[in-house]
């Protein structure tokens, strides 16, 4: 297939709007629109073809009030390794929207793919957890092109997130994500709006 201009084009619009989303609309996400967002999730590269990922669509009220609790408490202990100035900047961030996102996806990586067999990753091991950051990212893209927003929350202990989620030993937390309809149209980063950091120069150069 020959790509186009307008294919070019659109991409670079999907692209700029991609935002780290922390302001959800609460209104639920059509079904089919989720089965759009699971398919091109599938087109990810990875590994081998490993398919490392793991997705769990957490959707039980209280397993969701302790992913939250453990988003609180990660939150707290993350502040406090800033100096009194830079912490109340930090306490007025918001760093997830855990409360209003209507769909909470858990994503872990495989760490035992039988699919594969190992091609690609004897001496990277590490590129399992690359596959699955990929497959994250092509979600995230296809968010976009459905005007929906994602949010990936960092902030989180990922052990404790597994024994919630009561997920076999094998499985690593790579991200936990809120999906839904952003509150708001930006394609301004919110750490650029609250003057946390602004985007530096490029890190591409040639030797």
């Amino acid at each position: 297939m020959e790509l186009t201009q307008a294919h070019r084009d659109a991409l670079h619009d999907v692209l700029l709007w991609r935002r780290d989303v922390r302001h959800f609309s609460p209104d639920p996400i059509p079904d089919d629109v989720l089965a759009r967002l699971r398919a091109a999730m599938d087109l990810a590269p990875s590994v081998g073809n490993a398919r490392p990922w793991r997705v769990l669509q957490v959707t039980t009220p209280a397993l969701r009030a302790q992913i939250i609790a453990n988003f609180d408490r990660a939150n707290a202990e993350a502040a406090e390794i800033y100096d009194d100035e830079i912490r109340a900047s930090y306490a007025a961030l918001k760093l997830a929207g855990l409360r209003d996102a209507p769909v909470h996806l858990a994503v872990f990586t495989e760490n035992e793919p039988a699919e594969g067999r190992g091609l690609g990753r004897q001496t990277m091991p590490e590129m399992l957890c690359y596959s699955t950051v990929t497959a994250i990212y092509t979600l995230w893209l296809a968010a976009r092109a459905e005007n929906l927003g994602l949010g990936w929350v960092s902030i989180l202990d990922p052990q404790d997130v597994a024994q919630t989620l009561g997920v076999p030993d094998h499985w690593q937390l790579t991200g936990y994500l809120c999906l839904g309809r952003a509150a708001f149209d930006t394609d301004t980063p919110l750490l650029h709006e609250k003057d946390w950091q602004q985007n530096t120069a490029t890190r591409w150069q040639e030797i």
